[in-house]
């Protein structure tokens, strides 16, 4: 897919968001009243193949938590939440990473079955999340089959290790 992508209309940049030097991409105007097209491009953009070798969807909190519950909806396949630090009972595992604007730590549940997964987000940007996400889902047994994303912003980051499929790209 591409940078001139019609959803750009829908999607607001904010500079200087959540710091200074950052641009958050404010996705709200898209879920609100285009969730139909935005399952349609999210599932347009996987290799035709790949939906049946998917098992589950491991979406990050929280906007991969709205992507991920709608392409679970639209499938029928579960989801696998990731979160952040003690919002998950016992047993996890945990994984610390970088992010653009600090540090975070991530969790998944340690007793799921073993899964053959797709990592769903919002936004690929340096690729600290989706990194720590794929450690963690290896840590719990899961295969990480690739990853999914709305917007991938290719400048800020080199080969996270795994295949990255999008709708859009800047």
């Amino acid at each position: 897919m591409t940078n001139n992508h019609p959803f750009w209309q829908l999607i607001h940049t904010i500079p200087n968001f959540p710091k200074d030097g950052i641009d958050f991409y404010d996705i709200t105007p898209l879920l609100y009243g285009h969730v139909d097209a935005l399952i349609d491009e999210l599932l347009k953009a996987l290799p035709d193949d790949l939906m049946n070798t998917v098992e589950c969807f491991a979406a990050t909190e929280a906007r991969g938590f709205v992507i991920g519950s709608l392409l679970s909806g639209r499938t029928g396949k579960p989801l696998m939440l990731i979160r952040k630090q003690g919002k998950l009972p016992p047993p996890v595992f945990r994984e610390s990473y970088g992010l653009e604007y600090g540090n975070d730590t991530l969790e998944i549940k340690a007793d799921l079955p073993a899964s053959k997964v797709l990592l769903v987000d919002d936004v690929l940007a340096t690729g600290g999340t989706l990194k720590a996400s794929k450690t963690l889902c290896q840590k719990a047994g899961h295969e990480v089959l690739g990853a999914l994303v709305l917007l991938d912003l290719p400048a800020l980051h080199g080969d996270i290790g795994m295949p990255v499929y999008h709708v859009m790209h800047n």
